[in-house]
């Protein structure tokens, strides 16, 4: 069985299909796509061009070799592209796309075997003699020897605190990406979360509805850093704080070390610093107890993400102008309740003061972000995959338990042959794997992984007696 199974069509799937197909020779690469346009997603199926990357056009790329293709794509669509201008994420779908579609092109000139299902995968099961079944679509069934699970953010569950009558109002908005279903003009929204997601939300949302009040809450009410205009210039001493940070026992000395660095860095901007720290997140995060991860998660994952993931600057020069103009209020609190039906009744607990009060929103939109907690999910191939052994949660509910590789751990502890992951669901391993220079190189690494072991095997084959 020399078959693979790519599941998942968005982005990581379409690097993870579209570099098996560039190097694996030994059987057909099945991509199951769901039904989506394949290759966009989430990220990047939004058709609103102020829904902005967050990585500069010289950095985005499909594949390992990505070189100056996707400026010189965009150039296409938009006129002259600069490699430091941060694009509409519509224009990078569209790449992808194209890229894939250059890769299928290429593929067939080769002879290579591929087939594409506008279907999702309901099971993945373990076969005794070695290999995977997978379920595609009600009664097809897929044997192959590998599968690789590229399936992204899992659909959004609903605040603990969200009654049921507010979601079953229509007024309670799951998806911030839907806000066309809302054709009544509300008089306030209230986005839940600060983050790059409620970003584009709010920027939506005020185009959409120009009279509407916004609102938008979370714990500390920090919105991400900006992108600086330029690239800044590398921090002269950063390998040095990289190795210190690799020798450090715990989070709060690594915090010391950058701290300082910033403290020395005076003619440097902290942001070129923390974007040094980039090639060493993974190892850093690999480091760490799973108690110091905890600790990281609870006390330094709001500035980290802050600092790290930041808003491209026409992002935030935006959402500024939008606070300034008196149409878009921050606020730091936490939300203890959301009831009623239209509007509805939100219940805040304020940060500094602990005072609670209540709001009255006439739509109320949870744009938290990322949701890796695969044992709370509704995802029904997860749950498969939990439920039979084959995956375990990770601990602190971010994603699976994994190998360094890739490589899933099931319920007895041993690494499952055969079943790897890509994107997303890593984040309990890596941390750092959701944006595309790391996808890409993920996918790339593991595509001459899985070329490599078949090619082996023959070899092995052919060495016996």
């Amino acid at each position: 069985m020399a078959d693979i199974a790519v599941i998942g069509g968005g982005a990581a799937g379409a690097a993870a299909f579209g570099e098996l197909l560039a190097s694996y020779e030994a059987g057909t690469v099945h991509w199951i796509v769901g039904q989506q346009a394949p290759g966009r997603g989430v990220a990047y199926a939004t058709k609103d061009d102020r829904h902005l990357l967050n990585v500069r056009a010289s950095g985005m790329g499909v594949f390992a070799e990505h070189g100056e293709d996707f400026i010189q794509h965009a150039s296409r669509q938009l006129g002259q592209v600069k490699g430091t201008d941060f694009l509409p994420r519509r224009i990078f779908g569209d790449f992808i796309q194209a890229q894939v579609g250059a890769r299928i092109d290429a593929a067939r000139r080769l002879g290579r075997s591929f087939r594409i299902y506008p279907e999702n995968a309901h099971e993945v099961l373990a076969r005794g003699e070695g290999g995977y079944a997978v379920r595609v679509g009600e009664q097809r069934w897929l044997d192959v020897g590998h599968v690789v699970l590229a399936v992204g953010a899992l659909a959004q569950r609903p605040l603990r605190t969200v009654s049921h009558a507010a979601l079953e109002s229509g007024a309670y908005e799951l998806d911030p990406w839907r806000l066309d279903r809302h054709v009544h003009a509300p008089r306030r929204v209230l986005v839940i979360g600060t983050g790059l997601t409620a970003v584009d939300t709010l920027l939506s949302a005020a185009e959409r509805w120009p009279h509407a009040e916004l609102v938008a809450v979370s714990r500390h009410g920090l919105w991400p850093f900006t992108h600086s205009a330029l690239p800044l210039a590398t921090y002269a001493r950063q390998q040095a704080l990289n190795e210190a940070l690799l020798a450090c026992d715990g989070v709060a000395p690594m915090l010391r070390l950058v701290r300082a660095a910033f403290d020395d860095a005076t003619e440097t901007d902290w942001r070129s610093i923390v974007d040094g720290l980039r090639p060493m997140n993974a190892l850093l995060w690999q480091r760490l107890s799973h108690a110091r991860r905890r600790q990281f998660l609870q006390h330094a994952r709001w500035v980290w993400e802050a600092s790290r993931h930041r808003m491209a600057p026409a992002s935030g020069q935006a959402i500024h102008q939008l606070e300034e103009e008196g149409r878009l209020q921050v606020l730091a609190a936490r939300v203890l309740e959301v009831d009623g039906t239209a509007p509805l009744q939100v219940t805040l607990r304020e940060r500094a003061t602990q005072l609670v009060s209540k709001l009255e929103a006439d739509l109320v939109v949870q744009a938290t972000g990322l949701d890796t907690a695969v044992a709370y999910g509704a995802d029904p191939l997860l749950s498969q995959l939990l439920r039979d052994g084959l995956a375990v949660a990770d601990p602190l509910q971010l994603g699976v338990l994994a190998q360094a590789d890739g490589q899933l751990v099931g319920a007895s502890g041993a690494p499952q042959p055969g079943l790897h992951a890509i994107g997303s669901l890593l984040r309990g391993n890596l941390w750092e794997c959701t944006a595309m220079p790391e996808i890409r190189a993920t996918a790339h690494r593991l595509a001459l992984q899985l070329s490599a072991s078949r090619a082996t095997s023959y070899e092995d084959v052919g060495e016996l007696p």
